[in-house]
Protein backbone atom coordinates (compact mmCIF):
# COMPACT_ATOMS: atom_id res chain seq x y z
CA UNK A 1 0.00 0.00 0.00
CA UNK A 2 1.55 3.69 -0.98
CA UNK A 3 0.68 6.29 0.89
CA UNK A 4 1.02 9.55 -0.77
CA UNK A 5 1.84 12.65 1.44
CA UNK A 6 0.46 15.55 1.11
CA UNK A 7 2.94 18.74 0.64
CA UNK A 8 1.62 21.26 3.09
CA UNK A 9 4.10 24.85 3.90
CA UNK A 10 4.81 23.83 7.59
CA UNK A 11 6.80 27.15 8.13
CA UNK A 12 5.00 29.75 9.09
CA UNK A 13 2.51 28.54 11.42
CA UNK A 14 2.69 26.37 14.98
CA UNK A 15 -0.56 25.18 13.99
CA UNK A 16 0.61 23.29 11.03
CA UNK A 17 3.45 22.28 12.54
CA UNK A 18 1.65 20.34 15.39
CA UNK A 19 -0.77 18.72 12.68
CA UNK A 20 1.80 17.47 10.95
CA UNK A 21 3.63 15.57 13.98
CA UNK A 22 0.14 14.57 14.70
CA UNK A 23 -0.68 13.23 11.31
CA UNK A 24 3.00 11.36 11.53
CA UNK A 25 2.14 10.07 14.86
CA UNK A 26 -1.11 8.44 13.44
CA UNK A 27 0.61 7.13 10.36
CA UNK A 28 2.88 4.99 12.79
CA UNK A 29 1.11 4.07 15.07
CA UNK A 30 -1.44 2.54 12.33
CA UNK A 31 1.47 1.20 10.24
CA UNK A 32 1.75 -2.43 11.67
CA UNK A 33 -2.11 -2.97 11.22
CA UNK A 34 -1.68 -1.92 7.06
CA UNK A 35 1.37 -4.19 6.97
CA UNK A 36 -1.10 -7.35 8.52
CA UNK A 37 -3.91 -6.12 6.03
CA UNK A 38 -1.87 -5.59 3.25
CA UNK A 39 0.13 -9.21 3.71
CA UNK A 40 -3.41 -10.93 4.14
CA UNK A 41 -4.46 -9.56 0.67
CA UNK A 42 -1.30 -10.81 -1.17
CA UNK A 43 -1.88 -14.36 0.69
CA UNK A 44 1.17 -14.05 3.54
CA UNK A 45 0.34 -15.03 7.07
CA UNK A 46 0.86 -12.71 9.61
CA UNK A 47 3.76 -14.08 11.77
CA UNK A 48 2.63 -15.35 14.72
CA UNK A 49 3.69 -13.98 18.28
CA UNK A 50 6.30 -16.03 19.97
CA UNK A 51 5.20 -18.60 22.28
CA UNK A 52 7.14 -18.55 25.63
CA UNK A 53 10.30 -21.19 25.63
CA UNK A 54 9.27 -24.41 27.52
CA UNK A 55 11.33 -25.52 29.78
CA UNK A 56 13.97 -28.14 28.99
CA UNK A 57 12.25 -31.07 30.79
CA UNK A 58 9.11 -30.72 29.45
CA UNK A 59 10.30 -30.34 25.86
CA UNK A 60 12.02 -33.83 26.00
CA UNK A 61 10.47 -36.33 27.11
CA UNK A 62 11.48 -39.06 29.73
CA UNK A 63 13.56 -41.87 27.66
CA UNK A 64 12.04 -45.30 27.90
CA UNK A 65 12.83 -47.13 30.84
CA UNK A 66 14.44 -44.28 32.85
CA UNK A 67 14.23 -44.32 36.44
CA UNK A 68 12.08 -42.90 38.96
CA UNK A 69 13.07 -40.06 40.67
CA UNK A 70 15.13 -41.24 43.89
CA UNK A 71 12.89 -41.00 46.99
CA UNK A 72 12.81 -38.90 49.38
CA UNK A 73 16.08 -38.89 51.95
CA UNK A 74 14.17 -41.05 55.53
CA UNK A 75 14.61 -39.24 58.20
CA UNK A 76 17.00 -39.38 60.78
CA UNK A 77 16.56 -42.41 63.54
CA UNK A 78 14.96 -41.81 66.31
CA UNK A 79 16.83 -42.21 69.34
CA UNK A 80 15.03 -45.45 71.69
CA UNK A 81 13.25 -44.19 74.60
CA UNK A 82 15.34 -45.30 77.24
CA UNK A 83 18.53 -43.12 75.09
CA UNK A 84 16.22 -40.29 75.49
CA UNK A 85 15.54 -40.83 79.10
CA UNK A 86 18.72 -41.40 80.16
CA UNK A 87 19.79 -38.14 77.85
CA UNK A 88 16.95 -36.07 79.67
CA UNK A 89 17.70 -36.91 83.00
CA UNK A 90 21.82 -36.40 82.91
CA UNK A 91 24.24 -38.81 84.17
CA UNK A 92 23.94 -37.54 87.68
CA UNK A 93 20.48 -37.80 88.26
CA UNK A 94 20.46 -41.16 86.86
CA UNK A 95 23.33 -42.65 89.13
CA UNK A 96 21.21 -40.74 92.00
CA UNK A 97 17.86 -42.91 91.03
CA UNK A 98 19.57 -45.88 90.09
CA UNK A 99 21.23 -45.90 93.48
CA UNK A 100 17.93 -45.62 95.15
CA UNK A 101 15.99 -48.50 93.05
CA UNK A 102 18.72 -50.86 93.93
CA UNK A 103 18.62 -49.70 97.87
CA UNK A 104 15.07 -49.86 97.03
CA UNK A 105 15.14 -53.71 95.43
CA UNK A 106 17.50 -55.03 98.28
CA UNK A 107 16.12 -53.36 101.04
CA UNK A 108 12.70 -54.99 100.34
CA UNK A 109 14.06 -58.73 99.68
CA UNK A 110 15.66 -58.15 103.10
CA UNK A 111 12.38 -57.50 104.95
CA UNK A 112 9.87 -59.78 103.07
CA UNK A 113 12.50 -62.68 104.22
CA UNK A 114 12.35 -61.23 107.77
CA UNK A 115 8.67 -60.86 107.87
CA UNK A 116 7.75 -64.46 107.00
CA UNK A 117 5.99 -66.69 109.85
CA UNK A 118 8.73 -68.73 109.42
CA UNK A 119 11.35 -65.93 111.03
CA UNK A 120 9.19 -64.52 113.34
CA UNK A 121 6.49 -67.31 114.40
CA UNK A 122 7.56 -70.56 113.89
CA UNK A 123 5.09 -73.27 114.42
CA UNK A 124 7.34 -76.54 114.76
CA UNK A 125 9.36 -74.38 117.44
CA UNK A 126 5.99 -73.92 119.34
CA UNK A 127 4.71 -77.89 118.78
CA UNK A 128 8.23 -78.89 120.28
CA UNK A 129 8.67 -76.39 122.94
CA UNK A 130 4.97 -77.10 124.44
CA UNK A 131 6.04 -80.90 123.76
CA UNK A 132 8.60 -80.44 126.43
CA UNK A 133 6.69 -78.61 128.93
CA UNK A 134 4.39 -81.27 128.97
CA UNK A 135 7.04 -83.96 129.41
CA UNK A 136 8.39 -81.67 132.56
CA UNK A 137 11.50 -81.34 130.70
CA UNK A 138 12.49 -77.78 131.40
CA UNK A 139 16.07 -77.95 130.75
CA UNK A 140 15.60 -79.11 127.38
CA UNK A 141 12.57 -76.66 126.28
CA UNK A 142 15.44 -73.91 127.62
CA UNK A 143 17.88 -75.47 124.86
CA UNK A 144 15.67 -75.72 122.44
CA UNK A 145 14.51 -71.68 122.67
CA UNK A 146 17.98 -70.65 123.16
CA UNK A 147 19.13 -72.38 119.82
CA UNK A 148 15.92 -71.04 117.59
CA UNK A 149 17.06 -67.71 116.22
CA UNK A 150 13.23 -66.40 115.52
CA UNK A 151 11.99 -64.02 117.73
CA UNK A 152 9.93 -66.59 119.80
CA UNK A 153 12.73 -68.45 120.11
CA UNK A 154 14.86 -65.52 122.01
CA UNK A 155 11.50 -64.31 123.69
CA UNK A 156 11.26 -67.66 125.12
CA UNK A 157 14.84 -68.60 125.88
CA UNK A 158 14.81 -64.35 127.69
CA UNK A 159 11.98 -65.49 130.12
CA UNK A 160 13.02 -69.03 131.06
CA UNK A 161 16.51 -67.27 131.97
CA UNK A 162 14.95 -64.99 133.90
CA UNK A 163 12.19 -67.43 135.90
CA UNK A 164 14.55 -67.90 138.85
CA UNK A 165 13.59 -64.26 140.23
CA UNK A 166 10.17 -64.92 139.07
CA UNK A 167 7.13 -65.07 136.99
CA UNK A 168 6.55 -61.22 136.47
CA UNK A 169 10.38 -61.15 136.19
CA UNK A 170 10.13 -63.19 133.52
CA UNK A 171 7.27 -61.24 131.50
CA UNK A 172 9.08 -58.36 131.73
CA UNK A 173 12.28 -59.85 130.22
CA UNK A 174 10.31 -61.33 126.66
CA UNK A 175 8.79 -57.57 126.70
CA UNK A 176 11.88 -56.25 126.50
CA UNK A 177 13.45 -58.74 123.67
CA UNK A 178 9.82 -58.08 121.69
CA UNK A 179 10.28 -54.50 121.91
CA UNK A 180 14.26 -54.44 120.63
CA UNK A 181 13.45 -57.10 117.95
CA UNK A 182 10.35 -54.93 117.08
CA UNK A 183 12.56 -51.96 116.73
CA UNK A 184 15.05 -53.74 114.63
CA UNK A 185 12.06 -54.67 111.92
CA UNK A 186 10.78 -51.15 112.40
CA UNK A 187 13.71 -49.50 111.72
CA UNK A 188 14.53 -51.57 108.57
CA UNK A 189 11.28 -50.94 107.46
CA UNK A 190 11.65 -47.12 107.90
CA UNK A 191 14.54 -47.12 104.93
CA UNK A 192 11.78 -47.86 102.45
CA UNK A 193 9.73 -44.89 104.04
CA UNK A 194 13.00 -42.34 103.62
CA UNK A 195 13.51 -43.62 100.09
CA UNK A 196 9.67 -43.18 99.29
CA UNK A 197 9.91 -39.81 100.33
CA UNK A 198 12.86 -38.54 99.20
CA UNK A 199 12.63 -39.66 95.51
CA UNK A 200 10.12 -37.38 94.98
CA UNK A 201 11.94 -34.63 96.49
CA UNK A 202 14.44 -35.33 93.85
CA UNK A 203 12.31 -35.38 91.31
CA UNK A 204 11.45 -31.79 92.23
CA UNK A 205 14.75 -30.85 92.35
CA UNK A 206 15.02 -32.00 89.12
CA UNK A 207 11.86 -29.69 87.52
CA UNK A 208 13.04 -26.56 89.21
CA UNK A 209 15.77 -26.77 87.45
CA UNK A 210 14.97 -27.97 84.17
CA UNK A 211 12.27 -25.25 84.52
CA UNK A 212 15.04 -22.51 84.62
CA UNK A 213 17.27 -23.94 82.23
CA UNK A 214 14.03 -23.37 79.80
CA UNK A 215 13.67 -19.93 81.27
CA UNK A 216 17.03 -19.04 80.95
CA UNK A 217 16.77 -20.02 76.91
CA UNK A 218 13.98 -17.73 76.94
CA UNK A 219 15.63 -14.75 78.39
CA UNK A 220 18.94 -15.42 76.86
CA UNK A 221 17.69 -16.31 73.41
CA UNK A 222 16.39 -12.93 72.23
CA UNK A 223 12.52 -12.61 70.11
CA UNK A 224 13.43 -16.42 68.49
CA UNK A 225 14.95 -19.29 71.69
CA UNK A 226 15.76 -22.60 70.02
CA UNK A 227 12.98 -25.18 70.13
CA UNK A 228 15.34 -27.93 71.24
CA UNK A 229 17.08 -25.99 74.17
CA UNK A 230 13.27 -25.25 75.31
CA UNK A 231 12.50 -29.08 74.99
CA UNK A 232 15.62 -30.29 76.75
CA UNK A 233 14.89 -28.04 79.68
CA UNK A 234 11.51 -29.40 80.20
CA UNK A 235 11.94 -32.87 79.21
CA UNK A 236 14.12 -32.58 82.30
CA UNK A 237 11.72 -31.02 84.42
CA UNK A 238 9.29 -34.08 83.30
CA UNK A 239 11.64 -36.87 83.59
CA UNK A 240 12.65 -36.74 86.79
CA UNK A 241 9.33 -35.63 88.53
CA UNK A 242 8.05 -39.17 86.55
CA UNK A 243 11.26 -41.67 87.52
CA UNK A 244 11.46 -40.25 91.40
CA UNK A 245 7.72 -40.69 91.74
CA UNK A 246 8.08 -44.42 89.58
CA UNK A 247 10.25 -44.88 92.42
CA UNK A 248 8.31 -43.22 95.66
CA UNK A 249 5.22 -45.13 94.92
CA UNK A 250 6.12 -49.15 95.17
CA UNK A 251 8.54 -47.81 97.99
CA UNK A 252 5.76 -46.00 100.17
CA UNK A 253 3.18 -49.26 99.11
CA UNK A 254 5.30 -51.95 100.43
CA UNK A 255 6.83 -50.27 103.61
CA UNK A 256 2.96 -49.66 104.46
CA UNK A 257 2.48 -53.48 103.29
CA UNK A 258 5.06 -55.24 104.99
CA UNK A 259 5.14 -53.20 108.20
CA UNK A 260 1.30 -54.15 108.71
CA UNK A 261 2.57 -57.47 108.35
CA UNK A 262 5.20 -57.27 111.10
CA UNK A 263 3.14 -55.86 113.29
CA UNK A 264 0.18 -58.60 113.06
CA UNK A 265 3.40 -61.11 113.29
CA UNK A 266 4.66 -59.26 116.26
CA UNK A 267 1.25 -59.44 117.89
CA UNK A 268 1.12 -63.09 117.55
CA UNK A 269 4.51 -63.71 119.06
CA UNK A 270 3.45 -62.01 121.82
CA UNK A 271 0.29 -63.87 122.55
CA UNK A 272 2.53 -67.48 121.89
CA UNK A 273 5.23 -66.40 124.12
CA UNK A 274 2.90 -65.37 126.60
CA UNK A 275 0.20 -68.31 126.17
CA UNK A 276 3.22 -70.76 126.50
CA UNK A 277 4.90 -69.52 129.62
CA UNK A 278 1.98 -69.03 131.26
CA UNK A 279 1.86 -72.67 132.78
CA UNK A 280 4.93 -71.68 134.22
CA UNK A 281 2.89 -69.40 136.78
CA UNK A 282 2.02 -72.46 139.09
CA UNK A 283 5.84 -74.41 139.26
CA UNK A 284 6.63 -70.44 140.03
CA UNK A 285 7.76 -72.13 143.86
CA UNK A 286 9.45 -74.87 142.47
CA UNK A 287 11.39 -72.81 139.94
CA UNK A 288 12.64 -70.81 143.21
CA UNK A 289 13.30 -73.70 145.40
CA UNK A 290 16.08 -75.15 142.87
Amino acid sequence: MIIKCVNLPLAGSPLRLLLAVTLAAVVLSLSPAFAQDEAAEFGEPAPAPAEPAQPEAAAQPPAAGAAEPAAAAPPASQPSLLAWTIQSLGWPYVIVFLALSFMLVSLFVMNLLAARRETLLPQELVDDFEEKLNNKDFQAAYDLARADESVLGQMLSAGLAKLSKGYNKALESMQEVGEDESMKLEHRLSYMALIGNLSPMIGLLGTVQGMISSFQEIALGGATPKPAALAEGISTALFTTLVGLLIAIPAIAAYNILRNRVSRLLLEVGMASENLMSRFEDFQPQMNKK
